[in-house]
């Protein structure tokens, strides 16, 4: 263990004499790369810089039980190193999950997309609950979030909503989201008071770089037409809406959020690059595959992943058995807690299978 944390404390070295290297900084994308990597190793360099400090800190302290004469001396090494030991150990614990391999999507933007599932109006209300929930946490995060793609419903909310999460670690926190969240609470439109039950479901994708997925033009066709919905007079007489074919896979991705065809062209070429890389990972791997019909499944309610009730304030992740009595503040981004004990959970379950 020591000599791998040994080996990542080169790395970051060598990364940060990079990072001085003006022939780096000239290049932009190796710059922001070499910056990625680098960061990403800091909080390990820093625990195991601690931790060879300590290491030092111990041996000089059993150096003056062994051979001081002066107790009150002693006395205070003693001490000293007790609280040293205990720290030691805690840094030791901490290291295996430091190391856990990591997920090569994690530092990546994603692509979020929210279905309302079971239960109509209701479901499209609360997948535009869900959608200002990840708003707002995103900026709490200081991430920049870009609607490729919506269809509103009459009344509020979205029969359907796809839109880009931009900042660095996105994927590493928000693909826990991926599944069916169930939502109890009496329907504004309920006359009578009872308590509805309706499903949404929430696909997070790594957002796919040019470089990862390479896209023939021939294999695309390519439709206009007009945008509908909201955008006034503009968008309802000019074709700026654009839907890609991806011939090969029969992905079908459209946008239309945008005035400008080249932008809204653009967008759905972003969305349809991750659809193509998730689908030719779900392809590689069968493990993959499962695990990504466990988490989205078909929108029913029986295939939830957490329950957000309004009667009792109350939210729960069923995958870890986790419930939270803050119901609003949730709604409201403060999604920390509930995205932390997931990630604790995640790293127990990889260690555990180590």
């Amino acid at each position: 263990m020591l000599d791998k944390l040994q080996a990542i404390e080169d790395r970051y070295l060598e990364l940060e004499s990079m990072l001085g290297d003006p022939s780096v900084v000239a290049n932009v994308e190796r710059f922001t790369k070499v910056t990625r990597e680098h960061s990403s190793l800091e909080t390990v360099v820093e625990k195991f810089r601690t931790y060879k400090k300590i290491c030092i800190n111990i041996d000089e302290d059993k150096s003056v039980l062994d051979e001081s004469d002066d107790e009150e001396l002693k006395a205070m090494a003693s001490e000293e190193l007790s609280a040293l030991r205990k720290e030691k150990e805690l840094l030791e614990k901490e290291f295996p999950i430091l190391l856990l391999p990591k997920d090569p999507n994690d530092d990546k933007n994603v692509i979020v997309e929210i279905r309302g599932g079971v239960g109509g109006d209701e479901a499209a209300l609360f997948a535009g609950d869900l959608f200002r929930m990840y708003t707002r946490y995103a900026e709490r995060q200081g991430w920049k979030v870009d609607i490729m793609d919506s269809n509103p419903t009459t009344i509020g909310g979205f029969k359907e909503i796809a839109f880009a999460i931009n900042g660095y670690g996105a994927y590493s926190k928000l693909k826990y989201e991926s599944g069916a969240h169930r939502v109890q609470r009496i329907p504004v439109t309920e006359s009578s008071g009872r308590i509805h039950t309706s499903a949404v479901t929430v696909a997070v994708l790594p957002e796919a770089e040019e470089v990862d997925v390479v896209i023939n033009p021939n294999d695309l066709r390519i439709d206009t037409y007009c945008a509908s919905g909201a955008g006034g007079q503009y968008v309802n007489r000019t074709e700026t809406a654009i839907r890609i074919t991806h011939l090969p896979t029969g992905i079908v991705v459209q946008c239309q959020d945008e005035k400008s065809q080249l932008k809204n062209k653009e967008k759905a070429m972003r969305v349809l690059r991750s659809r193509i890389l998730d689908a030719a990972r779900q392809e590689q791997s069968d493990a993959i595959a499962a695990d990504r019909k466990n988490q989205v499944g078909s929108g029913d309610r029986s295939e939830k992943i957490r329950t957000y009730n309004f009667p009792q304030d109350r939210v729960t992740d069923h995958r870890i058995g986790l419930t939270l009595h803050k119901l609003g503040a949730v709604l409201n981004g403060e999604l920390d807690e509930i995205i932390d004990a997931l990630i604790t959970a995640d790293q127990a379950k990889r260690l555990s299978s180590q």
